[in-house]
């Protein structure tokens, strides 16, 4: 069994590093960068057969608009499960990012498509060795630019149960009824993915090329006006 771990170079690194920062002042700048680098690579020391042995896989099995109080609204379900390097990062305490966003548009032949409803969540997920909890923040705003505060937190007991709360969308209103005009086409199309870009700077190089960190998906309905009838 090959392993990757770069933690004993890390800590070598870290000590020799942090003797000469101490006489300049600029320690806690340059072991701040330290520590996320060492993080990653923690991260990523799993064995290469875990590697390539179990991948994320990722699934929309069921999309659809309902009509209800005049509104549209968008139910969906996937099929979401996460690689072994992907939860061993969350066991280890580094939040993942998700996002799903739909969007509703209808034809026209003359000039672009006119969009009629978008919506979007976002979502933190975190593990929090303390307590043995597993807390799941939604947002509609990207968490890493508004920051905890302006989101929705849910706490549960295990993984299975955090991640059934971000498979499923119930009743997300993406557009009036009225909006609807005659006999015209409308295309729905519906995204997720792990969003790499919410991760620590360092870390987004190394993940980003790793199709374990690869995950997303869409899917596309053409639909007319008579949609969820």
């Amino acid at each position: 069994m090959t392993w990757v771990n770069m933690t004993v170079f890390i800590t070598h690194c870290w000590k020799s590093v942090q003797s000469e920062l101490n006489e300049t002042g600029r320690t806690s700048f340059w072991l701040r960068v330290l520590a996320v680098l060492a993080f990653s690579s923690m991260v990523l020391a799993l064995p290469a057969s875990a590697q390539t042995s179990a991948s994320s896989a990722l699934e929309v099995t069921e999309l659809r608009l309902d009509r209800a109080d005049g509104a549209l609204l968008l139910q969906s379900s996937l099929r979401l499960d996460l690689s072994a390097v992907v939860e061993d990062a969350l066991q280890k305490g580094m939040p993942i990012y998700f996002v799903t966003e739909a969007e509703l548009t209808r034809d026209r032949w003359y000039w672009y498509d006119k969009k009629l409803g978008a919506v979007s969540r976002h979502y933190r997920l975190a593990y929090q060795p303390l307590t043995r909890l597993w807390r799941l923040n939604v947002s509609r705003e990207p968490i890493g630019a508004v920051g905890l505060a302006s989101s929705l937190s849910q706490t549960f007991e295990t993984l299975p149960e955090a991640l059934a709360a971000i498979r499923r969308t119930v009743n997300w209103k993406l557009a009036d009824v009225a909006d609807l005009d005659g006999d015209n086409k409308y295309t729905l199309v519906f995204k997720f993915k792990l969003d790499v870009s919410q991760l620590p700077r360092p870390f987004q190089m190394t993940a980003g090329s790793q199709a374990e960190w690869n995950l997303a998906t869409q899917k596309t309905l053409r639909l007319t006006s008579d949609m969820g009838r």
